[in-house]
This record gives C-alpha cells, sequence and structure tokens, in this order.
C-alpha cells in the first residue's frame, strides 16, 4: 500500500484540520473537496466568502462540510488579536497595526494554529515562500531551543527493483540555503524523525556528495562538511528515542541501489537503501527534489517544514491539486501521535479499516 493510502486510512480515524490562506485558488478548492470526501477531517478556507462560492460553483465543487472564513469578517479576530499581543515581538505594536496585520490570511491562518483553532497549515500555493514563511516564523514556538526551521519533500513512488512502494524523504529543498554541519545534522535528524511519525519504518540516512567514503584527507570543504556532519548526526541521534541508520558521505546512485552499493564495496548499514537523503545545500536539493519530480512524475508531498511545534507546509506555486491534497494528509498525520498513528496492535488497526470499507460499501 503507498504511504498516502495508508495515512489515509489512518487519519480517517483520527480526522483534524487543516487551514488553507489561500482559499480562493482552484488548486486549494479541489484539495480540500478530495480531503473532506475521504472523510480525512475538515479543510479551512481563508479568503473572501462569496469568491470562494463562485468559484466553487465555477468548478462544480460542493462546499459542504468545507468550512469558510474570510478573517477581514470573523468574529475570532478577538480573540487571535489578543493571542498576538501574548507574543513578545508584537507586545509594544499599536491596535490599529495588530488589525491590519490579523486580517492578512497568512497571519490569520498561523495565528489560528498557534491556538489551536487548527490542527495544520498548508500554505504558499499562490504566494512567495518567504510571504508564506515569515507568519509561522513569528507566531508558532519552534519545537526546540536551537529554533531551526527546514524542510523536507516526501516521495511517495515505487521501487524500480523490487517494483514495491517506497517513500524517499529530502532535506533541505527550500528553506536553509547553505547550512553549516550542525545544521546540516540537525536536518537529517528532524527529518529522520518526521519519516518514521509517517511511515513507522526505520529511518536510514544519508548524507549525500560527489563521492563515496573517500578515503584519506579530501581538502575539498564541501565533503569535510558532510563527513563532519555525518558524525555529529550520529551523536545526536543516541539522545532521541528513535533508532536510525546514519552514513555519508555517499553518492546518490551509492545510497539507493544496493547493486551501485555493492559494486563500489560500500557495505554499511545504508547503502543501497536510504529512504531520508540529506542534501548538502539547498541548491543540490532543490534541483534534485525538481528534477525527481519532472522526470518521474511521481507522487510528490511539501516542502513540509520541520522545526516547528506545529505540523505546517509551504507549497510551490507550481504545484498541482494532488499533490496539496497529500500534502494536507501529511501534515494532518503529524498532528497524530504516532501511537495512535501506528497502534502497538496493527490487528485492531486492520479490522477497523475492513469495518470503514464494509460500511462505505453499504452507503454505496
Amino acid at each position: 500500500m503507498s504511504l498516502i493510502r495508508n495515512l489515509c486510512a489512518r487519519l480517517e480515524r483520527h480526522p483534524k484540520r487543516v487551514v488553507f490562506p489561500e482559499g480562493e485558488d482552484e488548486r486549494i478548492l479541489q484539495a480540500a473537496r478530495k480531503f473532506t470526501a475521504k472523510n480525512l477531517g475538515v479543510p479551512i478556507l481563508l479568503g473572501n466568502r462569496h469568491e470562494i462560492k463562485t468559484k466553487a460553483k465555477q468548478l462544480d465543487i460542493k462546499l459542504e462540510h468545507i468550512r469558510i472564513i474570510d478573517p477581514v469578517n470573523s468574529e475570532e479576530k478577538s480573540v487571535l488579536k489578543q493571542y498576538l499581543k501574548s507574543i513578545y515581538r508584537f507586545k509594544n505594536i499599536g491596535d490599529i497595526d495588530l488589525d491590519t496585520l490579523i486580517v492578512k490570511n497568512a497571519y490569520f491562518a498561523a495565528l489560528m494554529l498557534a491556538n489551536s483553532q487548527c490542527d495544520a497549515i498548508v500554505s504558499g500555493g499562490n504566494s512567495q515562500a518567504s510571504s508564506g514563511l515569515r507568519p509561522l516564523l513569528q507566531v508558532i514556538p519552534f519545537q526546540n531551543k536551537n529554533k531551526l526551521i527546514s524542510s523536507l519533500n516526501i516521495f511517495d513512488l515505487e521501487d524500480p527493483v523490487s517494483g514495491q512502494d517506497k517513500e524517499l524523504f529530502l532535506a533541505d529543498c527550500a528553506v536553509i540555503p547553505d547550512p553549516n554541519i550542525d545544521q546540516l545534522a540537525e536536518i537529517a535528524i528532524n527529518t529522520a524523525a518526521l519519516s518514521y511519525q509517517l511511515t513507522n519504518k526505520k529511518p536510514k540516512v544519508a548524507f549525500l556528495s560527489y563521492a563515496s567514503q573517500s578515503k584519506g584527507k579530501d581538502g575539498h570543504t564541501p565533503i569535510q562538511k558532510v563527513k563532519a556532519a555525518t558524525q555529529v548526526a550520529k551523536q545526536l541521534a543516541q539522545s532521541i528515542p528513535i533508532e536510525m541508520d546514519i552514513d555519508g558521505e555517499l553518492q546518490l546512485d551509492a545510497a539507493l541501489d544496493s547493486r551501485i552499493a555493492k559494486s563500489k564495496k560500500l557495505d554499511g548499514p545504508v547503502a543501497g537503501q536510504a529512504n531520508v537523503l540529506i542534501f548538502p545545500d539547498l541548491q543540490s536539493g532543490n534541483i534534485a527534489s525538481k528534477a525527481i519530480n519532472y522526470f518521474t512524475h511521481s507522487r510528490q508531498y511539501g516542502p513540509i517544514l520541520s522545526g516547528f511545534s506545529k505540523p505546517a507546509a509551504e507549497i510551490s506555486r507550481g504545484t498541482y491539486a494532488g499533490d496539496i491534497f497529500g500534502t494536507a494528509v501529511m501534515v494532518a498525520s503529524q498532528a497524530i501521535d504516532h501511537e495512535l498513528l501506528y497502534p502497538t496492535s496493527e490487528n485492531d488497526l486492520n479490522e477497523d479499516i475492513k469495518d470503514i470499507i464494509k460500511n462505505k460499501n453499504i452507503e454505496k
């Protein structure tokens, strides 16, 4: 079963509320309709109510079980304004400026998330990444003291060798241009933790480079950074309750293809088996992510933001409706405790899924 189908079945048992700041976007409307049609929770669309309804009518999209909020006329403004005032950076800002800020969809959505009026956010559909990221950085608490925010893309595809479903987590593809050694190590750990949350599989983390475990002293700075980050990540991994394998530096093909790994005499626990790919910088990560998406037409979700205390995604402006839906499923699933998402007794879960399917057949 593919990752998206697996998570949909589980999310149906624990539905969540996902807010979309760009509620008037055609792709958002389509993704929201699919989200509620599959009984995964409640999509919340922000924007002008009349324009959303008009666009939905043009697209023949029913809005039942989809919540629409116009920040300009919302009764929630006073509550969210008080929450905004409680944040130190906004403490001394005047009421007029706060009123102007709070009716902006991106800030309204971020405040809803921070105030637990929704469970996750998917933004960025028709705005520059910085426009959607800034309100989140200013409003949403960080997950840890390092305050490192990075991103990852998830690919839900088929293994070319075995034909089985395979997931790949790529980071960082959208936020930190040139992470230092410590940042790169933390990006790896955060991405691995999220991969475990969503797949329940042991993360196998590959730090990528243009060479695989080069011998001797390699004076080239990028390789030295990857080598050092690999060691730091291994140390960090010992402090979290998730088992993972970490190795580097590895070339992309050696990280993914066991035949190639064997031909290069790489026999570590990650070579040929990686499901988490850590790129040395944003440029290489972003190019690789778009190349995989363009040439394989595989299902891609994200960029998903890691480092916040709440689930959030900042999608690309070129993203398709189906990928937006999938991204919503990913961040909504993040909002479910791992013990509930993957209960100890999978038999209980399988029985529940069978009941859901049976009931749907009866309804038909």
